[in-house]
């Protein structure tokens, strides 16, 4: 082929592509995908921020003062702080155990962990409500022995553990599985004892999937409300979380106190959401290193 010809094939295979018309299959999809979340997230949020602070800033804060709303928040912390020490003790002894060894019932193990993704909180609550209640397998001798469970603070913080339970195990398996177990065996062999290895090596190397769980944990244990309502009674001053104050403060048609509410818990969601932004992107440079 001779250059004037190897020139003409090169501009007409330009031109042809310059002129092939472009596809607009991913125009409507990005539509369809921002049209879906303009109606299912972003207007029904914005609206909660707008009703929140309609009657201006005083109004919104002084709903944050009210007694109600003071003990349900102290409430849902106090849940969080016992949910998340006890779910993260869980996941890492059980993350642990399922990365490192293999033994009978391993697979029947991650199953249970993922138990609480697949079942529905009101049926978690239930259950709860059918082991520790008054007519429950335990209730006879929780009774007999002066131990409220049900309709009170220990129902409560079993609920929010339960719902809460799989995220660190699920976010520290995977992370040990990459990490191997040369380091740990190498720090057993300088002659590291099991704590001072998993302090100093183990830990290291989990720490920012650990910390990616224990965000997604308070979030989950914050924002419960299916089986937490079932196990509470919803009693306001008593038994009542945050998210069960939005709903009975909008069904009393204090609609200010529960959009009030409302924007704080959507305050925490943006919070996880960019701690969790700022987790991956720490990953992937530790990945990349």
């Amino acid at each position: 082929m001779t250059s004037v010809e190897t020139t003409r094939l090169h501009s007409t295979t330009g031109k042809t592509a310059s002129t092939k018309p472009k596809s607009w299959v991913p125009t409507v999809l990005i539509g369809v995908a921002v049209a879906y979340l303009g109606l299912v997230l972003y207007i029904p949020a914005l609206n909660v921020f707008v009703q929140a602070f309609s009657k201006g800033v005083g109004p919104f804060l002084h709903n944050l003062t009210e007694p109600n709303f003071v003990f349900s928040m102290q409430l849902t912390v106090m849940l969080a702080l016992i949910a998340i020490p006890l779910n993260t003790i869980f996941g890492l002894c059980a993350a642990w155990a399922i990365a490192r060894r293999r033994f009978p019932g391993r697979t029947f193990l991650l199953s249970v962990i993922d138990l609480p993704f697949a079942i529905s909180p009101v049926v978690a609550g239930l259950m709860i409500v059918l082991l520790y209640g008054r007519q429950g397998w335990f209730g006879g001798w929780l009774q007999e022995h002066g131990i409220r469970v049900i309709f009170a603070f220990p129902g409560m913080v079993l609920a929010t553990a339960f719902v809460s339970m799989p995220f660190v195990a699920r976010e520290v398996i995977p992370v040990l599985e990459e990490a191997g177990a040369d380091q740990e065996e190498a720090a057993k062999t300088l002659g590291a004892s099991e704590w001072q290895t998993f302090w100093r090596v183990t830990l290291p190397n989990i720490r920012w999937g650990l910390l990616y769980g224990l965000i997604l944990t308070n979030a989950r244990a914050m924002g419960e409300f299916g089986a937490v309502s079932v196990v509470s009674g919803n009693i306001a001053g008593t038994t009542q979380s945050l998210p069960l104050f939005v709903e009975e403060a909008y069904k009393q048609y204090a609609t200010e106190a529960a959009y009030s509410a409302s924007v704080l818990l959507a305050l925490l969601a943006v919070v996880t959401l960019v701690l969790k932004e700022i987790l991956e992107r720490k990953t992937r440079i530790k990945d990349a290193d």
